[in-house]
């Protein structure tokens, strides 16, 4: 079996009063699509600049391709795209300049990869950097990260900002890389972003990390959405058992959704005591499994 790409050994990043990130423990396998999730503020753009060197840990380790991401930041940096969450740039330059800088740092003759990404995602080259929206930004480092072909792509909130048929093409242009072998490690707030993409997934809150599962351990861990309505009021407690969790319930009790997870019987005689006019039964957005991460 192949060394992790990227290696996490209880890295710590602490602001004093604020909140950094605390013991983080992770490995990312070469050619994985991996995502790092929480809500805002949880540590996820701290632990990334930390993985780049941009932040000097105050414990634990952090490394890529065996290297320390802290000693041997700009040799890691040869083989990585890097998209930070915020872009900043000369707003003066123009785009192709811009992209022209990047394939120059990054040893790229070949000028066809730019202008085909810049095809894909609808960026026109000609503009002055200042004179983009936060979208159009977005794009341009995409493409930065992505010029260079490297063997791991980083990106923080990569998504935001761009419009639905742009965010398809660019998950696109991800899975395409990844075919190719290069390894992904993104992060997001948007669990739906995770879903499309990801093989296994960090789940971080308030700086400390709540676990790793793979997509199919969160998809088969049991839980059901069920939601139904009946003829008359239900029972206040019909639905207070083990296993059940975001239970709503509207004003007359006669319709409840809820989350289950145990065994179909169980939830089926407490079903089973009322006068049903409809129900369904489906499984839910990992938006939903993941509150319970966060309560």
């Amino acid at each position: 079996m192949s060394e992790p790409v990227i290696v996490l050994n209880k890295l710590t990043k602490s602001y004093g009063k604020h909140r950094g990130i605390e013991e983080i423990n992770f490995t990312v396998d070469r050619g994985e699509i991996f995502g790092f999730i929480g809500p805002n503020g949880a540590g996820k753009s701290t632990t990334i600049r930390t993985l780049m060197g941009l932040l000097k840990p105050t414990g634990g380790t952090a490394s890529i391709f065996g290297l320390d991401c802290g000693r041997q930041a700009s040799e890691i940096a040869k083989d990585v795209g890097y998209l930070p969450g915020e872009n900043c740039y000369y707003n003066s330059m123009k785009v192709k300049e811009m992209l022209l800088y990047t394939a120059e740092l990054y040893g790229v003759a070949d000028h066809n990869r730019m202008e085909a990404l810049a095809e894909r995602l609808n960026l026109d080259l000609s503009r002055r950097i200042g004179d983009l929206s936060l979208g159009n930004k977005k794009k341009v480092g995409i493409i930065s990260a992505l010029l260079p072909s490297p063997k791991l792509l980083i990106m923080d909130e990569p998504a935001s900002g761009l419009d639905p048929l742009i965010q398809q093409t660019f998950y696109d242009l991800l899975k395409e890389e990844n075919e190719r072998g290069t390894t992904i490690f993104l992060s997001s707030h948007v669990l739906s972003e995770v879903q499309r993409l990801c093989e296994r997934v960090a789940i971080l809150k308030e700086g400390k990390l709540v676990g790793v599962q793979s997509m199919r351990e969160i998809r088969e861990n049991g839980y059901k959405k069920i939601s139904l309505t009946t003829k008359n009021a239900i029972p206040k407690d019909l639905f207070s058992i083990s296993g059940t969790a975001n239970l709503e319930c509207n004003k007359t009790r006669t319709s409840v959704s809820f989350m289950f997870s145990g065994t179909v019987m169980t939830i089926m005689e407490q079903i089973h005591q009322l006068e049903l006019v409809d129900i369904l039964i489906e499984e839910p957005s990992l938006e939903e499994i993941f509150l319970h991460y966060y309560e």
